[in-house]
């Protein structure tokens, strides 16, 4: 595990006279960190001023080799504790709110100055040193900030009504700024400790309160404010060695009304009271926006006067986290044999990458568990009958790669096909922020649910395209392996067609069949490594139809046609010759040419082993490769028929599957599979091929014979 520092970092921590303050500056100040400590010296009360406490932790941190100064201010002029960091260190990147009093007294003996101190010191002493600080964090496009709640903020506490108010502000104050500070990659969370301390001393049991060492929960805030972290708007609570996370939950709740003209009655709330209360299903609020959605989702079911949706009209929430990409991206065939994959299974990898389809498993969590399936009058559907017929999805903004997508389903249009209906449901996936991420769109295809009366065609259907009526410009192969299913199943869909057999058996199938979603994933894996080099952010859009089923074990050929931007494929079963996914594309940003790679094919070729091999020497000794100074396009036959194509493009010393659309090669050679590795491996002389009509050449010939050097640079087979 790396080292976390904060060396070059300037943190300024208030009340850290003693406490947990003095473990923060302490800790902060050990990784590498300019501290500023700033405490009033004042009593636990709120009562009097002193250099003492400052002085004796700057005093410490120097010793220990640290860099440190101190600043006597109150917390109510906050911007002379930011001015300290400005004339000493010329910036400020880390600002822990902790400074805090107590004034406790029941409700009844509350004084106005009671109230008005603790709320001077707490909220808005928090207030006037962020504001202080946040445009500078704004500027520098880097910052993180510490809001201190406490147990009675967020619960409340006997005694304590003014600390209770002014603890849970912070953590309205802590949300908002969070919003605010994003773009600029200037964060703010809330720490509610739990710790001994001058405040809690005689509050505690004696063996409790040792136990409650400020050293446990520094490493909590230190983490918080380290550039590694990407948390924002999070309430952590922590004592003891332990932490966790706090979140604000609502129930599903109900409408009180039915129609958009009934009114809302005192009676009609009785009424409903079980169901409003009711936690049971609860969802966590991520944002007053995706709040918002919500509300205007429940109106629009009134206006039509339709029942609220069964599932949660919040939409449905799916948390990930790096494992769940990188275990998407084994079960869509990436491996790290291919160097350039790599970045899809590493989490720490400089160019950590998640490949695009994974956002679709949001989607097909909201629709599986949007119960609305009934929208047809007099016809029943079940799961059972339902097969996933066409998907599309397009990323409007940067999607997470760690934390909360709110997805809002919706069902959009149902069409009558004959002998089922189609079902076409829209998806918007909201961030934590309440911001737009993406869309999906399932067309799902009921069977026996057809001939209700309905339109047999559509205007909501995002249209799949024909391929272009040419030769593909690139083709790149994966062997689907017999444990595909189950590999892929662990991201979230668990049916058992895919790994039961008996089950697979009552639905007509021989074997359990691949996810469709599967075949999907895998054939954009392939596409994103050969036009964008696995960079999700040229990603824009997906659209595929599902045409036939796919065995594990089975080859997948996916024909590639470029058009500008835009990537038509088709996905072929090799052994059978069908065609698993049709009228698909992916829409991209932009095209990353001359990247295009082979080493995540799978294919049974004998020629391939040599091509990748040759690619790896390329790569140790490019000059070598350059020095030939042409560009060769590669026919392997097999009986007769050509079965795939190589270019060698030693020009750029790269090697990739298929004929470059761009690129004009110099010699075009011709040659069977085992020929070609007889050539490689020595037993078969070049001249004496061409003779012999083995090797066909054309172009310039001349230039093939410098193909010789790296031929035999090939393994021995």
């Amino acid at each position: 595990m790396s080292n976390l520092r904060f060396n070059g970092k300037v943190a300024v921590i208030t009340g850290a006279g003693a406490g947990l303050g003095r473990a923060y500056a302490l800790l902060f100040a050990s990784r590498g960190a300019k501290v500023v400590v700033n405490d009033l010296g004042g009593d636990p009360h709120g009562g009097g001023t002193g250099q003492k406490a400052a002085d004796g932790v700057v005093n410490e941190i120097k010793q220990a080799g640290g860099t440190a100064v101190a600043n006597y201010d109150s917390v109510t002029e906050g911007s002379k504790i930011i001015k300290t960091a400005l004339d000493n260190y010329g910036r400020v990147d880390i600002l822990v709110n902790n400074a805090g009093i107590l004034r406790d007294k029941s409700f009844a003996n509350l004084t106005e100055d009671d109230w008005d101190i603790i709320q001077n010191v707490h909220l808005k002493g928090s207030f006037k040193t962020t504001q202080a600080a946040f445009p500078v964090m704004k500027k520098q496009g880097y910052g993180r900030i510490i809001m201190t709640s406490s147990g009675s903020g967020l619960y409340g506490n006997f005694g304590q009504a003014n600390y209770s108010a002014a603890k849970t502000g912070v953590v309205g104050l802590a949300n908002t700024l969070a919003i605010e500070g994003a773009a600029k990659n200037v964060y703010c969370n809330v720490i509610v400790p739990t710790a001994g301390s001058r405040l809690t001393q005689g509050l505690l049991p004696e063996d409790l309160y040792q136990e409650l060492k400020p050293e446990l929960i520094a490493p909590v805030v230190a983490y918080l404010c380290h550039e590694s972290c990407q948390e924002n708007g999070t309430i952590i609570e922590s004592a003891a060695g332990w932490a966790g996370k706090s979140q604000i939950y609502r129930s599903k709740g109900c409408l009180i009304r039915q129609r958009i003209t009934d009114p809302a009655t005192i009676e009609s709330v009785q009424a409903n009271w079980p169901e409003i209360t009711n936690m049971k299903n609860a969802v966590p609020l991520v944002s007053l926006s995706a709040s918002r959605v919500a509300l205007v989702e429940k109106l629009e079911y009134l206006r039509k006067g339709e029942q609220t949706p069964t599932s949660s009209s919040e939409g449905a929430l799916f948390t990930f986290s790096s494992k769940d990409l990188i275990l998407y991206a084994l079960g869509v065939g990436a491996s790290v044999q291919n160097p350039e994959e790599l970045k899809l299974l590493y989490e720490n990898h400089q160019n950590f990458s998640v490949i695009p389809s994974f956002y679709i498993l949001p989607s097909m969590h909201a629709v599986t568990s949007f119960r609305r399936l009934n929208t047809i009058p007099g016809k029943t559907i079940s799961l059972e009958n339902m097969l996933h017929g066409e998907q599309y999805l397009e990323i409007y903004n940067s999607p997470p790669e760690a934390g909360t997508l709110l997805n809002n389903p919706k069902i959009v249009e149902t069409l009558d096909k004959g002998s089922g209906a189609a079902i076409v449901t829209d998806i918007n996936s909201y961030n934590e922020q309440g911001a737009l991420i993406m869309r999906n769109q399932c067309v799902s295809f009921a069977i026996g649910a057809g001939n209700f009366g309905g339109p047999r065609t559509g205007k909501k259907i995002v249209p799949c395209v024909p391929k272009p009526d040419r030769k593909p410009d690139l083709s790149l192969s994966y062997k689907t392996t017999i444990d595909q299913a189950a590999l892929y199943r662990l991201s979230g869909d668990t049916n058992p067609l895919h790994i039961d057999p008996n089950f697979s058996a009552i639905a007509g199938y021989e074997t359990p069949i691949l996810h469709g979603l599967c075949t999907l994933g895998i054939s954009v894996r392939l596409v994103m490594g050969a036009f964008a080099s696995y960079d999700q952010k040229l990603f824009r859009a997906v659209k595929a139809r599902f045409t036939k089923v796919v065995i594990p074990g089975q080859t997948l050929r996916i024909d590639m046609w470029r058009n500008g931007n835009r990537i038509h494929f088709e996905t072929v079963v090799v052994e059978n010759g069908t065609a698993a996914i049709a009228g698909a594309y992916v829409d991209l940003n932009a095209i990353k040419t001359g990247i295009i790679q082979n080493k995540v094919t799978a294919s049974t070729l004998k020629s391939d082993a040599v091509f990748e091999y040759i690619n790896d020497q390329i790569k140790v000794q490019p000059d070598q490769a350059k020095s030939v100074n042409g560009i060769f396009l590669v026919k392997i036959t097999k009986d007769g028929e050509i079965v795939k194509e190589w270019t060698m493009d030693l020009k750029l010393a790269s090697i990739y599957e298929g004929a470059g659309q761009d690129v004009k090669p110099n010699t075009t050679l011709v040659v069977s599979d085992d020929d070609f590795v007889e050539l490689a491996v020595g037993k078969l002389n070049p001249q004496q091929a061409f003779l012999k009509g083995k090797l066909k050449v054309t172009g310039n010939i001349m230039l093939a014979q410098k193909l010789g050097p790296l031929l035999k640079a090939a393994p021995k087979l």
